[in-house]
């Protein structure tokens, strides 16, 4: 699935997945000044914690799911225990944690940052699904009601080309 880009005019693939390599807290002098480490699926910041996961919302004409790669905060005893079963088959049917959102996605406002949800651990190889609160936040909408290809062409125009004018 393509589409011809209004910026570039270049033909463009369909993105269905973006993502933030860092809570938006992270700063990279953290780690120098031993504030903080920051991995691939996890981030620590003082005595904050942060684990990397999915925001998935239905394409309704497209039958897949767009994915935003979030961060999201969790209390010191749900970080350890998420470690603790990392590795550990049906880790899955572990219960949700409790989270704060801490990724600042484009396209949204009011801002992203602070939206309370849950994290879901996932099967070995996946990243932890993030479910919003229900409330009438624009990003949790959408999770909850789904976007069309025509919304993923808009985030995709903005995120390939930050310049343009999505209009």
């Amino acid at each position: 699935m393509s589409f011809r880009c209004a910026s570039c005019g270049e033909l463009h693939d369909f993105p269905f997945a973006f993502g933030s390599d860092a809570p938006a807290y992270w700063r990279p002098d953290y780690e120098a000044e031993g504030r903080g480490v920051l991995g691939a699926e996890n981030c620590e910041i003082d005595e904050h914690r942060f684990v990397r996961g999915r925001v998935c919302i239905p394409v309704v004409d497209a039958d897949t799911e767009f994915e935003w790669g979030v961060w999201v905060s969790l209390s010191e005893t749900n970080y350890e225990r998420m470690l603790e079963l990392w590795h550990t088959p049906g880790r899955e049917h572990e219960p949700a944690y409790f989270g704060w959102l801490s990724t600042d996605l484009p396209l949204y406002e009011p801002s992203t940052l602070l939206l309370k949800s849950m994290v879901k651990t996932s099967p070995l190889g996946e990243r932890p699904r993030v479910e919003l609160e229900q409330t009438e936040h624009p990003l949790a909408v959408e999770q909850r009601e789904g976007i069309r290809l025509e919304r993923v062409r808009e985030i995709a125009l903005v995120l390939l080309h930050p310049d343009a004018d999505v209009a």
